[in-house]
């Protein structure tokens, strides 16, 4: 089985992101990350606003990010995304923030499908299913949201 896929996503920094030093302010990673998540699933044939139309959403339920070195106003960064982990209910997304080759910060969120009609916690919706098993190629299993 193939690795992840990866989709990468290219930001140039706004000012309106920064500090008044220039600096990216570290709540803005998190915007990016977005991003980049919903373009590596506009990837699967299924952008977010299809997914939500099928009456589903993927909530948050944890975010972590490492910061090594800071963007600032101007520049221009890529934002790496893939699937780190895919269970029954839940997905695993993993991130690297880039300016050219140097690592400016990692990053990942967890997340769990809900049925909005129900509001409530499901397994994977049927039709992304295999949409969701090709992006995420060989990688482990999401052991605590199996089941």
């Amino acid at each position: 089985m193939p690795e992840p896929i990866e989709h990468s996503t290219e930001i140039e920094v706004r000012y309106v992101e920064t500090d008044q030093m220039g600096v990216v302010h570290h709540a803005n990673y998190l915007v990016w990350l977005e991003l980049a998540r919903t373009h590596l699933c506009a990837s699967s044939g299924f952008p977010y606003a299809e997914i939500e139309k099928l009456g589903y959403i993927l909530m948050v339920t944890g975010a972590e990010l490492s910061y090594r070195k800071g963007a600032h106003y101007a520049e221009k960064i890529r934002v790496t995304a893939w699937i780190d982990q895919l269970g029954s209910r839940g997905v695993r997304f993993a991130y690297r923030v880039e300016r050219g080759d140097e690592l400016l910060a990692r990053g990942a969120t967890e997340h769990v499908w809900v049925d909005v009609s129900t509001e409530r916690v499901c397994r994977t919706p049927e039709p992304l299913r295999e949409p969701f098993r090709k992006l995420a190629g060989k990688i482990r299993s999401l052991a605590r949201t199996e089941g």
